[in-house]
């Protein structure tokens, strides 16, 4: 890949102003996103009405199980709808680096993500009565969130050229984001509950080096993958 040039940055962002405009008019995805997770935290709190000490253990757990099916509806269907309007074609044939369309994509996914967590939280913490506005735990989201979306911004790429992409990318995103939404419940828990800085430094590097990791692979291979 070559090195980034003014113009690589500015095929980035014209992709994510299409994206975010894209969406803002229809607000399909968001809506499907949204509706999705305020779901999820509804039927969990049903569940875990009777037992105040088990929602706050599972507070984490909750959470990144939520974001996670959000954000896996999120990447099928923003790759789906640039594969089935003949975009992603136009998209390659455009004199950019491959990259810059990964990066796109990635940008303008996880801003759609970060915008449905925003609503999540506050609902949340009012339904089960927790203070989730801690700035260590919105750190832990926010790298979580950047990780998970790395990852699966690449293998949404590669799903959506098969004939079973809504099954596909959940096989296989959920092992290789393993780690990411390990790390990132592990560390949102020890935030939730006080537990020592030292406690929490491991996962938090981990979730680090996996951002770092999965930011790094798409310069290397998205080429490859979206010309297979």
């Amino acid at each position: 890949m070559k090195n980034p040039t003014p113009s690589f940055f500015k095929a980035m962002m014209a992709i994510v102003r299409k994206d975010l405009a894209a969406e803002f008019r229809s607000r399909e995805l968001l809506s499907a996103m949204l509706v999705f997770s305020l779901l999820v935290i509804l039927i969990f709190n049903f569940a875990l009405e009777l037992d105040v000490k088990v929602r706050e253990s599972v507070t984490a757990g909750v959470l990144w199980t939520t974001f996670a099916f959000a954000g896996t509806l999120g990447l099928n269907r923003s790759m789906a709808v640039e594969k089935d309007r003949g975009c992603m074609d136009g998209l390659l044939l455009a004199p950019v680096d491959r990259s810059a369309i990964y990066f796109g994509k990635a940008i303008s996914n996880l801003a759609f993500m970060l915008i449905v967590e925003i609503i999540v939280l506050p609902v949340y913490s009012m339904l089960y009565n927790i203070n989730l506005f801690q700035p260590g735990l919105l750190l832990v989201i926010l790298l979580g969130s950047i990780g998970y979306i790395a990852v699966g911004t690449l293998l949404a790429a590669m799903s959506v050229q098969t004939r079973t992409r809504d099954v596909m990318l959940p096989i296989l995103l959920f092992p290789v984001a393993i780690p990411v939404l390990l790390a990132s419940v592990k560390a949102s828990s020890g935030y939730l509950n006080g537990a020592d800085f030292a406690e929490i430094l491991a996962p938090l590097n981990l979730l680090i080096v996996y951002d770092l990791i999965f930011i790094a692979v798409p310069l290397m291979f998205f080429e490859h993958v979206v010309e297979e």
